[in-house]
């Protein structure tokens, strides 16, 4: 591994497993709850032990002065709700960009099955390529979309992070396809890290349970959005999550400790 990407993923994980918190949705979503006053969100999961934020460009310096020595990743692509096709993901930023707002990492999203998977396909194997040259980590968002019938499909799923690797990957993200024995078709597809996404907020026991099944199947942790920046504390819930994944604690005593079972 590349000297510089292996010292740079040390900063958005720790041991090899990661708590990333995304809040590039205000680009999808636009200034949804838990993004209007960033700054406190970002603070509050920060606190609560969180590895790393990730992000937009254009608000890298409200995430620098809120993130308590937290990692910061750079999103490179996106797309919004209300626009033709929230699959059609285009570029927003690169590499060098990255660099100059002091990230840790660069992520890509990546929509397999859509009729945009041979652009974006393109745009990645790019992306990859600067990134090597500057020793910057990649994390790649690898799903299934255009199908919804496919979306959580173990076998596509699978395709989906093989081809995250094949392109040249240092991390995963992927959704949790429902329980565990299903899950590690997808993790034995590759060889890289893979984390969950969180996808739309459940209740907390819920999310705890998500993030256990996927580290029992061998996940190497969580990226997770709205169900950590929308929540009522997003710093206990991060705190959970970040029990879970770091210590490996039972989904009972990660809420335990967080101060969850009585909320």
């Amino acid at each position: 591994m590349n000297t510089g990407v292996a010292a740079r993923l040390c900063r958005i994980g720790k041991n090899d497993k990661y708590v990333i918190v995304p809040i590039d949705h205000g680009l999808t979503q636009g200034a949804v709850k838990g993004l209007r006053d960033v700054e406190s969100t970002i603070d509050a999961i920060t606190k609560g032990g969180v590895d790393a934020i990730l992000s937009q460009k254009g608000i890298a310096h409200r995430v620098h002065q809120s993130k308590n020595e937290a990692g910061y990743i750079m999103h490179l692509n996106g797309s919004t709700d209300i626009g033709p096709d929230p699959a059609d993901k285009r570029l927003t930023g690169t590499v060098e960009e990255a660099i100059r707002a002091g990230a840790d990492a660069v992520s890509y999203h990546i929509n397999i099955t859509s009729e945009y998977e041979g652009n974006q396909i393109e745009s990645l194997a790019r992306v990859t390529k600067a990134a090597d040259e500057f020793g910057m980590p990649v994390l790649v968002m690898c799903y299934v979309r255009g199908h919804e019938e496919n979306e959580k499909d173990p076998e596509k799923v699978a395709h989906a992070v093989r081809l995250g690797e094949e392109l040249g990957a240092d991390i995963i993200k992927t959704v949790y396809t429902g329980d565990a024995e299903s899950f590690q078709l997808v993790i034995n597809a590759t060889s890289k890290p893979v984390v969950i996404a969180g996808g739309a907020k459940g209740t907390d026991r819920e999310t705890i349970q998500m993030v256990k099944g996927a580290m029992e199947a061998g996940a190497s942790g969580v990226s997770m959005g709205r169900c950590i920046f929308q929540h009522n504390d997003p710093k206990s819930i991060s705190r959970a999550v970040v029990e879970v994944v770091h210590k490996g604690s039972s989904v009972e005593k990660a809420m335990e400790n967080a101060g969850l079972l009585e909320k």
